[in-house]
């Protein structure tokens, strides 16, 4: 190890460029003071970086190189930087550090960080780093990884401030001046009754307003807005944004207060959210990050590969059918992909629009129908464009006016078909419990396949008297 101090520091290079990455040059010094052992070194390059700034850092650095920054910086390593960065990245960091570190780690976090940290370990790893947490702080945490996965219970802060109904204003005020142990960051006071049961909230603006012998019963929001600890992080995110909540009283079946969520939380969430969906819209599943191995994205995207493949044969027999008009006129198979290509686009373009709205409830049984109508009128107006377009190109290319005909019917078809498929498939799959962002992709790219193919092909066989 290191002296610390006969060290001499040089002054640290700025972490970032202008345009927001991360210089070269920083990292390599980061990694030379690691190597060296150097915590001076480091301590002065990175001890005072922002927490999204040293999860960025620490994906960065190469794998074993991680945990040797955090043992390095000691107690000036902010375990809330291991919220920062990927899951894969952050299991394989706490697997490689001893648990008495992360647990001295995750005691100076807010228990909604805490929580992250430690849900996807193993039980006997949890319990192990439970086990030395002070026993408040152990109950609370415990509690809260019962919860399921994805509930208001995992990304609650059970950190909260919670008077009783008697108290005035100044006994409030000063028992927040008098208290030590109170949230970094607050927004609302709760008043609960003797056995923890939420009555109501008060605004911070509205208890400073008040005169200090006023009783918090009188100011208090008895309808104020709140959640089920069991209750879909989905769901909760979806009454932020539709009733702009900056915070939102957690409680359990027995009505009890038991957390609170804020805003900067469900912006984590409605992050995840979108980003799972724009991911199973592709294909991918909603867990695989950039750190993962080859192994386990080939293993996460095989099965949606596969299943495409399966569906694509039902294309290719569709063709088969028409095989003998495909030889006796070889400008078929050179139109083909156009018609393919365009009847995909436009389902594409459709099911994108229908999965988003699915998840925001934007598109609800209520609406369905006016929504298909108007997405079937889209894509007959733009199938009759096209069709111009390219029966004009098929006619000049081909030299083959009937030509331009048949492919001009089949781009209606296709394109018609496209929208209906890219929105009735996912208000189907919605309706049968699916997630249509992962389910949606496969079926719809078949039907304007099969559609577009069979409408090509069957159009030019009976047009051609290619039998």
């Amino acid at each position: 190890m290191a002296d610390d101090a006969h060290m001499t520091v040089m002054p640290a290079p700025t972490m970032r460029t202008e345009s927001g990455d991360i210089r070269p040059e920083f990292v390599e010094r980061v990694k030379e003071a690691i190597a060296s052992e150097d915590a001076a070194a480091l301590r002065e390059l990175a001890g005072d970086l922002h927490e999204a700034d040293m999860g960025d850092l620490l994906e960065a650095l190469d794998a074993e190189q991680r945990p040797r920054l955090i043992e390095l910086l000691g107690p000036q390593f902010d375990f809330t930087a291991l919220t920062e960065v990927d899951d894969t990245v952050r299991d394989d960091i706490l697997e490689e550090l001893p648990s008495e570190t992360v647990a001295e780690g995750v005691r100076e976090l807010d228990s909604d960080d805490a929580v992250e940290i430690l849900q996807d370990l193993p039980k006997e790893d949890q319990a192990e780093i439970l086990e030395q947490l002070p026993p408040p702080e152990r109950v609370a945490l415990a509690r809260s990884l019962e919860y399921p996965e994805d509930s208001a219970g995992r990304r609650m802060q059970t950190e909260i401030i919670a008077v009783p109904p008697s108290w005035t204003v100044g006994e409030t005020i000063d028992y927040m001046r008098e208290t030590a142990d109170l949230p970094d960051r607050f927004f609302e006071i709760y008043v609960v009754d003797a056995g923890q049961r939420f009555l109501g909230a008060i605004p911070l603006n509205r208890l400073l307003r008040a005169k200090r012998p006023v009783p918090v019963s009188e100011l208090m929001e008895e309808d104020r807005r709140r959640v089920r600890a069991t209750d879909d992080q989905e769901e909760v995110a979806r009454m932020f944004e539709h009733y702009d909540l900056v915070a939102v009283p957690v409680v359990d079946a027995g009505d009890r207060l038991v957390g609170v969520i804020t805003h900067d939380d469900i912006m984590d969430v409605i992050s995840e959210e979108a980003e799972e969906d724009i991911k199973a819209l592709g294909g991918v599943s909603g867990e695989e990050e950039l750190s993962d191995t080859v192994k386990t994205i080939v293993k996460s995207r095989f099965l949606w590969l596969f299943t495409n493949l399966l569906l694509a044969l039902i294309s290719v027999w569709v063709i088969s059918r028409f095989q003998g008009s495909i030889e006796k006129m070889v400008a078929l198979a050179v139109l083909m992909p156009i018609v393919a290509s365009m009847g995909g686009n436009a389902g594409t373009q459709t099911m994108t629009v229908a999965v988003r709205a699915l998840a925001t409830r934007d598109l609800h049984r209520g609406n369905a129908w006016r929504v298909i109508r108007r997405e079937l009128l889209v894509g007959l107006l733009n199938g009759l464009c096209f069709a111009v377009i390219l029966g004009m190109i098929a006619v000049a290319w081909f030299q083959v006016t009937d030509l331009g005909l048949v492919i001009a019917l089949a781009i209606v078809c296709v394109l018609a078909a496209g929208a209906l498929g890219g929105i009735i498939i996912p208000l189907l799959l919605s309706r049968l419990g699916i997630d249509p962002a992962v389910s949606s992709g496969p079926f719809v790219t078949t039907i304007t396949d099969v559609v577009g193919f069979f409408a090509f092909l069957g159009i030019a066989t009976y047009w051609f008297g290619l039998w």
